[in-house]
């Protein structure tokens, strides 16, 4: 295996891509970026200066990842999709004149394992998105998402949980506050608005 990189994409030359990574056409990569194995960034993705991505991500065509931006093994960025960085995002200071680099603190947003952010979705400047959580396309997540949580709307709101294996879970008959994988059969517990799953090793 070795790293694939297309003629038309721009990879700095200081970035680190993991073995076995894609860059596939006009897609950049900024310096000091670091992508780890078996990575995939589409057409006319953008990666920020100093980005950390970690094994088996995905990004889809035209996704858009500003720094300082975290995103942990195995996470899934669709299409279009938007990670800002700034919280008062403005061209140009009270009086004027062009704002710089150093005026202003980039504030990253962090996606942990697992998570996918569907086409279009915004997650903006400073929020996490937890383990395995699913983004609806087209949502806006403004604060935080829960481990295993499904969001949707403008802004995104929780409407339900997902496992593993992306499919929303189903409550078991009987048993409150158990959710069940319909498609892997893995079971899960609620409590305290947060979800963990019941008897896995990590």
């Amino acid at each position: 295996m070795s790293v694939r990189i297309q003629p038309s994409s721009q990879v700095d030359e200081t970035a680190e891509l993991g073995e076995g990574t894609t860059i596939w056409d006009l897609a950049q990569i900024r310096e000091e970026a670091r992508l780890g194995r078996g990575c995939i960034v589409g057409r006319g993705a953008y990666v920020g200066p100093g980005v950390r991505i970690g094994d088996h991500v995905k990004l889809q065509n035209y996704a858009l990842v500003y720094e300082p931006a975290e995103l942990g093994d195995g996470v899934f960025i669709g299409p279009a999709a938007v990670l800002t960085n700034d919280f008062y995002p403005r061209s140009v200071e009270p009086d004027g004149t062009l704002k710089r680099d150093g005026d202003w603190e980039p504030a990253g947003v962090v996606v942990a394992e697992g998570a996918s952010l569907g086409a279009r979705s915004v997650c903006v400047a400073g929020v996490r998105v937890g383990r395995w959580a699913l983004v609806a396309a087209g949502a806006v997540v403004s604060r935080d998402v829960p481990d295993f949580a499904l969001v949707a709307g403008v802004p995104a709101r929780r409407i339900g949980w997902v496992g593993r294996a992306g499919v929303r879970l189903v409550e078991r008959a009987g048993e409150p506050g158990v959710w069940e994988c319909p498609r892997t059969g893995a079971l899960h517990e609620e409590k305290d608005g947060a979800l963990v799953e019941r008897n896995r090793r990590n």
